[in-house]
């Protein structure tokens, strides 16, 4: 017990840990205020048009397309149209009929509007008069923002990797190691302690930043609660074996970058390019994989506010993980500590 509280008050002294805990939460908030943000305005068509130029049934027509704004000369609405940072699509009279003005580095929508904008216009009274139907635009960012709020959680829940390599690499550049080693303490007790503190710290982190991203029925948050659990415990194991294998901090750290860039990367990779057959089983033998598709499962039943989805296969693949990663564990440190007793003996 005592030298569980020791591992727990190193997390306040070690400024890598606390950064790795705070930092989701922070993203999580800003994710949560950002998905209030109303970015429809973005796909909206700017015209710019000369004051006294167009008639105004000409300017009440752009009007049903887009907004109008007015120049006072030709320059001003030149400048507006070449500004790089707007899509604007200026609109000059040519007798009876208009013609549009564009910089050429506009997206492909906003040019075709203005190659097609003055045939639309003149064939404006010939066309018969039909219904519209405004359907409601689809929100494009909450795909996104699903996938953002995973890759937010699955950084959360790797926290315990991170705090048990770097604890671990610094007790030996201190030296503290080596006093564990000739210390009474069972390599079980020693496992149980470096994961505890990891482990709770991940999970913590990890629940935070589900309460401010998530808002889940009952049900749904236990299935999150089971999914953070197994999926922080499993990184507080690779981060045991980062911490025993890395001998610098510097080599723990590229370590730690790179075990991170394969769980975010593949489960990303998996999902976007909807990978089938041998390539996602491939997929699963990173644990990440199976919570990341279990988090975007919840998450796309929180929005259609359906029944709890099917997880089995997510929650048997992470228990499989939390069990094959363990035994390894505990089978090479046995093989380890067998070894250096050797060497100390000879």
């Amino acid at each position: 017990m005592r030298g569980l509280i020791y591992q727990i008050k190193s997390v306040g002294k070690d400024k890598f840990c606390i950064m790795s805990f705070v930092l989701p939460v922070i993203a999580a908030l800003v994710l949560h205020f950002f998905g209030t943000i109303d970015l429809s305005s973005v796909g909206e068509f700017h015209f710019g048009v000369l004051e006294n130029d167009l008639s105004a049934g000409t300017i009440s027509w752009l009007e049903r397309y887009g907004s109008v704004t007015a120049y006072k000369t030709r320059e001003e609405l030149a400048a507006a149209v070449i500004e790089p940072s707007t899509n604007f699509i200026g609109v000059e009279a040519d007798g009876d009929d208009i013609q549009t003005m564009i910089s050429g580095d506009e997206l492909d929508i906003f040019r075709q509007t203005a190659d097609t904008l003055p045939a639309l216009y003149g064939g404006r009274e010939t066309a018969e008069p039909v219904k519209v139907t405004i359907l409601e635009r689809a929100d494009v960012m909450a795909g996104f923002q699903n996938i953002f709020i995973a890759m937010t959680l699955l950084v959360a829940m790797f926290m315990g990797c991170t705090f048990n390599a770097v604890n671990m690499i610094s007790e030996k550049e201190s030296g503290i190691d080596l006093v564990n080693r000739i210390l009474p303490l069972t390599q079980s007790r020693y496992v149980a302690q470096k994961i505890s503190v990891g482990f709770v710290c991940g999970c913590l982190s990890a629940v935070f930043t589900a309460c401010i991203c998530f808002r889940l029925p009952p049900g749904g948050m236990v299935l999150l609660l089971v999914l953070i659990i197994m999926s922080a415990f499993i990184a507080a194991l690779i981060g045991l074996f980062i911490g025993g294998f890395a001998e610098s901090f510097m080599t723990g750290v590229a370590c730690i970058k790179i075990v991170m860039m394969v769980f975010i990367a593949v489960p990303l990779l998996n999902f976007l390019l909807g990978t089938h057959g041998f390539i996602s089983i491939l997929c699963y033998l990173v644990p990440s994989t199976a919570a990341f598709e279990g988090i975007m499962n919840l998450a796309g039943n929180a929005a259609s506010k359906g029944t709890a989805p099917v997880m089995e296969k997510d929650m048997l693949i992470l228990m499989a993980h939390c069990v094959i990663w363990l035994l390894l564990y505990l089978s090479v440190a046995k093989r380890r500590k067998k070894h250096i007793g050797d060497r100390q003996r000879q």
